[in-house]
This record gives structure tokens, sequence and C-alpha cells, in this order.
């Protein structure tokens, strides 16, 4: 494989280009701004961007985001969000918003986000085919059995355990979402940042330490053991620990613990510190088996001496 070398001065230009395209978007039509343009775009853009930006999620009402939409998030449409109708000069006071989409010849009215099977494969209908099948007009009907499919409609389940049909695509203003008592993030001059607010925000709603996606969780999760809703390990309960019960775990009670169990992690060990110390565990086992095996052999191999009168000493 060939290895490109920049200078500084093409890497600068590089992070110029990467930093032009996440502004602009595709609203130069395919052709690069002029620097005069470019400047003029971002006086006019940025702050009506900033002011009416629009935070896209995607989870069961009432509950968690289950998925914060990003420029690069797929619509049911199989165009991304960043391909929709995301710059408003004035957000218009219906609801639900519509974001419809931006590609030639698509009928996508509205974005709408289709769940994705290990992250590649979206999810099928109850009539066995894929949102391919479908039209992406509204009702999303099947063109392959349209007598039958009324509509898309999956059985899929949301890591959150609820149907992907009781979900739905929500667009809420800044004011909308801070209302819900969820994070806005900071402003941004990027086009189509939807519900990106984290580093957080890219994990699923299941996976998050909370229900935002930015943010510190509370101390009740970091520290179980200092509130009341402190829950022992089932092998804890196992072993009969009493103090871990009581939310009181002491050194000695979670050695005795971990004694007869070495594979378990204890709270203060991290990732690495773990594997590390199961490595060691089995290379000291390893040494062990070859010491055993060593001393065995050396004893067997050993020859009997005669003693006088015809009688066989073993050495051993």
């Amino acid at each position: 494989m060939e290895r490109i070398r920049l200078d500084q001065a093409a890497q600068q230009a590089v992070d110029d280009y990467l930093e032009y395209r996440r502004i602009v978007g595709d609203d130069d039509g395919g052709t690069l701004f002029t620097p005069e343009e470019y400047e003029r775009y971002k006086e006019k853009v940025i702050p009506q961007r900033t002011k009416n930006r629009l935070y896209v999620s995607y989870g069961v009402p009432g509950g968690m985001d289950c998925k914060l939409i990003g420029p690069e998030t797929e619509c049911f449409c199989t165009h991304r969000y960043k391909e929709h109708k995301t710059d408003f000069k004035t957000v218009p006071d219906e609801r639900p918003l519509a974001l419809p989409c931006r590609v030639g010849g698509c009928r996508c009215v509205t974005y709408e986000y289709l769940p994705l099977i290990g992250g590649s494969q979206p999810v099928r209908c109850r009539c066995k085919h894929t949102a391919h099948d479908h039209s992406e007009g509204t009702g999303h009907t099947c063109t392959k059995c349209s007598s039958s499919c009324a509509g898309f409609q999956s059985s899929y389940t949301c890591g959150c355990g609820q149907p992907s049909y009781g979900h739905q695509t929500l667009v809420e203003t800044r004011r909308e979402r801070e209302e819900r008592g969820l994070p806005v993030g900071q402003d941004v001059p990027y086009v189509a940042m939807g519900g990106l607010t984290g580093f957080s925000s890219l994990a699923d709603g299941y996976l998050r330490l909370d229900p935002s996606g930015v943010g510190p969780p509370p101390a009740s999760v970091l520290y179980p053991e200092r509130s009341g809703s402190f829950q022992p390990h089932v092998f804890e309960e196992a072993y009969g620990n009493t103090s871990v019960s009581s939310g009181q775990v002491d050194e000695a009670s979670s050695t005795g613990i971990l004694q007869p169990l070495p594979d378990l992690r204890t709270r203060e060990e991290k990732d690495m510190a773990y594997f590390e110390r199961r490595y060691q565990e089995r290379l000291k086992a390893e040494r062990m088996q070859r010491v055993s095996a060593s001393r065995g052999s050396r004893a067997s191999s050993k020859p009997s001496r005669t003693l006088p009168g015809g009688k066989a000493r073993d050495t051993r």
C-alpha cells in the first residue's frame, strides 16, 4: 500500500476542507464556494443554525432516547439525515415537524429513523420484506405484497425492551428539549448535528450511563454502595457475605469471596488489570505444572543401589 506524505501546509488544507464540508454540507451544489462566498455563507447561516437547531432522536414517547440522530444516520428512504432539510429561517409551529428529503426523485416527506441489526442489517417488516421493498412515501406500503401489507411494521425489539413499532422519531427545538430535562450541548456551526451532544451520544440509549447521551451520571450510579439502592452480586449472596447486603464492602470480605472464584472481577479492578491478573495466574499454573512434571521424571529415572547381602535399596 502506497503511503502518502503531506507537509504541514497540505495537512492544514485538508483540515480546512473537512471544516468546510462540515459547515456547508451539500449547500454549495457540488461547486466549492469562493473564500468570499464562504465567509458570506457563514455570516448568514451559522447564527440562524445556532438559534434554530433541531434535535432529532428515536425512542418510546416518555422514555429514553434509544438513538440520537447524527448527520450520517440513514433514514427509512436510505438517505442520510444531512441530505434532509435541517436548516430553517423560522421553525414552523406545526408538530410533528417534517424534515423532507432533498435528494431528487425521493418521495420521503420527513426523516424517519430505521433501526439496524448489528449496525448494518436493516430490520424486516412483518411481511418478511425489507424497507427497500416498501415505499418511502407516507404509509410505507409494500411494493411486493401491497394487498396484504398495510404498511411497514417490524416486530424487532429494541435494546430498551420495547418493540420498534412502539418507537417514533422525535424532532424538537432547543426549548422543547430543555423542557424535557435533556441537555442541548454546545453551540456548533456544523450542519445536521441532530441529537448529538457528546461522544456518548453515539452509543445506544441502553448502553449509556444516563438517558440523555451526555453529562455525568448521578452519584447513586457511580457509588451504589453509598445509596440504599445497592444490590449485591449474585455470587456474593451465594457465598454468604453478610456485610455486602448491608451496603458495606470491606477488603477482607471481598477477598474471601473472590478467593474460590478467581475469574470474577472486583469492583475496584479495571479491565486491563483484570486480564493481566488472569494472565499471570495462568503463567504461574503452567510453571507449577512443568516443575511437578520435571520432578516426577527425575524421580523415576534414578537407579536403585544394591546393599550388601543382595537387597536393593531405593535411592528415591
